[in-house]
């Protein structure tokens, strides 16, 4: 018989469009990966038939396609089943068959096996050997087919195959970061997705539990409830895999930004003023993915320990409620929590105070995923509940993994409703990387990290803050409800008070701790402000912050709190120029506060003065050595540079300062990575569009910036910048970056213009709208420009070139990169921003030249 190929990929074509319009008529996705699997066995027996193939062979579906689950563009998994090695002439049939699964328009994986190649493979390599566990027979040889699954099934053994899939599981993990909640996760390979269901069932049908949820349930490996749940996430995470793909026209089981949208729309999500229609959509998967992990967790252990023998399971009395089965935590009694609902709450006290207990028992979380129906208002109302959730807090131990395991088995959100609503929910605002909820947990972890002494050498400030501080643990509380409003449109910070308030007065906290938590939440934003956006070298900047602090409890607790929170957005987050920035407020707040008030101007600048000099003796220098640049250098120069800063100056231009050369200093930057750069050179328009340019070009961001003009018109700029291509080579820059730059100002070259780079696909599918202000400063002398903009290359060239063409004058520059949002403030003067119309015209033309 003839093989008509063109007719069979006719046929190919019109079951996919057919398999589409039923799917959009029905939203049946059983039913469209079973009906696909029928199309494509009806497809390939026909084509097996027309090659005339020997009665002895077999062909046989595996994988996905052998379970009978084929999503509109997975791959189609085949085994040729051979009785013997194949023969030159059965080699040349089989390649032409393989020839033709591409001509007919199927994405076919083989594979070409005797029954004992199968078993050699199966037995060194457990992803084929669940491959084959879900053979099906297409068509061929019955016979020879029976025999491999017969030698397949008694070289199983169900033991191994469990324990082998878990640390295959366990991998698979580390590839996704062991984390359901990433930005744009994988909906059948990340944690929480499809995988993890197909892992149940591979271990139950090795064991002979069962290949449905029905037959689970009646074997009792799941409850009804399990049960339900399951399928409910198991049905929503088919659907959207089905939609991905026919969203497409290809396989892609990634949920990333340039998806994200268009599915929101698909399933009906509209925007609106708290959040995007794509965020609403996340929520969803990531509360499916959540409860999928727990099922995942829960009927992995119980069937582990259903296949392990008993003689090692012998149970150690705790307490008249809970045992210790092995290193795990078990219940006495499986209606515990019906019959004594405190007792929730307890089982995680227990973990805390336990050093043996690594974890819970299968029977142990199951109850507790069910006894979430039994928090109640009467049980958030009771003392021994309160008692009981406040010692969780104060817990020596334990506190951030008990956490995590409530929030994961939905205690947490359901002990505290208001949390509950931020589980899963995504902020995509460019610098946040993990649900609401997850940074919540993130910062509880940062802030435990500063009571151990083995995280002591990473946080040394933090750490002796925290031991000073009087009940720290109040600071999770700050933790818990720092964000807990996010996603109710006003600002998160007010709105959260009226909660954080509300736990406070209903768990017994006096006026004077409950004053510091909510205090702590409305406040934990502005310390971060402050040290990226304002200039701290202004004694008003400082006064300010100090009236609004006032005290050193006060001042400790929002310190911690603000440097927890901000290493718990994202990993590119923090750098140790934050770090410096936070901790240069602190101690200069904190220096000021034990005074008693703020000195004056012109008490710090005699200080920094008289150091410097100190400073400038060590190198053997005259006495007199600084009265040349020091007299063209005004009261600002000295309030914005440090004594060690001013001494560095001093010591490299007293020789140089009537010197009509440029001159370039450099060298690594003292309190982190980067490097600190002196410019000092006649002064010219367009004199830090070139310096930015040159920086951008060398592969460097400025995270700092102080402009300064002396008063025989000279420029003296320093600079702080950080390599944005991590190359770990600053030292050996330092003689290039002199070198260079010092060239360029000398011969008056052209600025660089920075490359235009790639856009991030995050900031590309949300963009940032750009955000300018122009607004007069307190004094009435200067002008402070205020920018939010999708972070890119050449952002600051934009700006500097900008403010060149209006004929404003920079002073400071104060640049904060979140992840990959901007938020720069600079000091300015000149190009008639007076003229309200002038300031305008220069907000519009930024705003224009910053859109994405």
């Amino acid at each position: 018989m003839a093989c008509d190929v063109a007719a069979l990929r006719a046929e190919v074509k019109a079951n996919q469009n057919q398999l589409r319009l039923n799917y959009e008529q029905s939203n049946d996705a059983p039913a469209l990966l079973r009906e696909r699997c029928q199309h494509v066995d009806a497809v390939l027996e026909k084509l097996w038939q027309s090659l005339d193939f020997p009665a002895s062979l077999a062909l046989a579906a595996v994988g996905g396609y052998g379970r009978g689950e084929l999503y509109p563009a997975s791959d189609i998994d085949l085994l040729i089943l051979l009785p013997q090695e194949a023969s030159a002439t059965l080699q040349e049939k089989l390649e032409r068959l393989v020839g033709h699964f591409w001509d007919i328009g199927l994405e076919i994986g083989h594979s070409v096996r005797t029954v004992q190649e199968c078993l050699n493979e199966a037995a060194s390599d457990i992803t084929v050997q669940t491959a084959l566990l879900e053979a099906r027979l297409l068509t061929g040889n019955a016979k020879l087919f029976a025999t491999f699954q017969k030698r397949l099934r008694g070289n199983l053994d169900p033991l191994l195959f469990c324990e082998a899939k878990r640390l295959e599981q366990q991998e698979r993990y580390l590839r996704f970061n062991e984390t359901p909640y990433s930005l744009e996760p994988n909906c059948k390979e990340s944690p929480g997705g499809l995988r993890d269901i197909q892992v149940i069932f591979w271990i139950a049908k090795a064991a002979g539990y069962g290949s449905t949820w029905a037959e689970l349930q009646q074997g009792g490996i799941v409850t009804e409830e399990e049960m339900l749940r399951a399928e409910r996430c198991e049905e929503y995470l088919r659907h959207l895999r089905i939609r991905l793909h026919f969203m497409l026209g290809r396989r892609e089981d990634r949920l990333l930004f340039d998806y994200q949208g268009n599915l929101a729309a698909n399933y009906g999500f509209v925007s609106n003023e708290a959040k995007r229609a794509s965020e609403q959509l996340m929520q969803v998967y990531y509360r499916n993915a959540k409860t999928v992990t727990v099922l995942n967790t829960i009927l992995l252990q119980n069937m582990g320990a259903a296949l392990t023998p008993e003689s090692e399971q012998t149970p150690q009395q705790l307490d008249e409620n809970f045992q210790m089965v092995g290193n795990l935590l078990d219940i006495r009694d499986e209606n515990l929590f019906e019959r004594q609902p405190a007792a929730i709450l307890d089982s995680f006290l227990v973990m805390q105070e336990s050093h043996e207990l690594f974890g819970m028992t299968a029977r142990t979380l199951r109850a507790l995923w069910r006894a979430r129906e039994q928090i109640t208002p009467e049980f958030r109302a009771a003392p021994e509940n309160r008692a009981a959730f406040l010692k969780l807090l104060q817990g020596e131990r334990g506190v951030v993994h008990e956490f995590r395991r409530m929030n994961q088995l939905d205690i947490l959100g359901t002990y505290l409703p208001n949390f509950g609503r931020i589980v899963g929910q995504m902020q995509h605002d460019l610098f946040h990387v993990y649900t609401v909820d997850q940074h919540i947990l993130q910062v509880m972890r940062n802030i435990r990290r500063f009571t151990m002494s083995e995280f002591a050498h990473e946080y040394p400030l933090c750490s002796r803050i925290m031991s000073e501080l009087e009940q720290p643990w109040l600071l999770y509380i700050a933790a818990l409800f720092h964000d807990i409003a996010k996603g109710r449109g006003g600002d998160h910070s007010e709105l959260g008070t009226v909660d954080t308030r509300e736990f406070c007065i209903d768990h017994g906290l006096n006026e004077e701790d409950t004053e510091l938590v909510v205090w702590l939440v409305k406040n934990h934003l502005v310390m971060s402000q402050v040290a990226q956006k304002e200039d701290l070298s202004d004694p008003e900047v400082i006064a300010r912050f100090i009236r609004l602090i006032g005290d050193t409890r006060h001042l400790q607790a929002l310190y911690l709190l603000t440097h927890a929170d901000i290493r718990g957005t994202s990993p590119k987050v923090w750098n140790h120029w934050k770090g410096k920035l936070l901790a240069d407020l602190y101690y200069q707040a904190s220096h000021h506060i034990n005074q008693g008030e703020a000195p004056a101007a012109h008490g710090i600048i005699a200080e920094r003065q008289a150091e410097a000099m100190r400073l400038l003796r060590f190198f053997a220098l005259s006495a007199t050595v600084h009265e040349r640049l020091w007299k063209q250098l005004d009261t600002v120069y000295f309030l914005r540079h440090s004594a060690e800063e001013i001494a560095w100056h001093t010591r490299s231009l007293h020789y140089r300062i009537y010197n009509n050369q440029p001159v370039v200093r450099a060298r690594p930057y003292q309190e982190g990575e980067g490097l600190q750069i002196m410019v000092y050179t006649q002064d010219q328009p367009d004199l830090f569009a070139r310096i930015v340019g040159f920086f951008a070009r060398a592969g460097y961001s400025i995270v700092d910036a102080k402009i300064h003009t002396t008063a025989h018109g000279y420029a003296l700029d320093s600079f702080v910048v950080l390599d944005v291509e991590d190359r770990d080579n600053d030292r050996e820059m330092v003689a290039y970056i002199e070198h260079e730059l010092e060239q360029r100002l000398l011969h008056q070259m052209p600025p660089d213009v920075p490359s235009s780079g790639r856009l991030s696909r995050q900031v590309k599918h949300f963009p940032i709208k750009p955000e300018v202000s122009i607004r007069g400063d307190e004094k009435g002398t200067h002008f402070i420009l205020s920018l939010v903009a999708a972070d890119r290359p050449g952002l600051l060239y934009t700006v500097a070139n900008t403010l060149t063409e209006h004929g404003a004058y920079l002073h400071t520059a104060k640049i904060t990169t979140l992840g990959e949002r901007a938020e720069d403030v600079f000091l300015i003067s000149g190009g008639d921003l007076r003229d309200t119309h002038n300031r305008i015209r220069l907000e519009t033309e930024l705003m224009e030249r910053l859109k994405v």
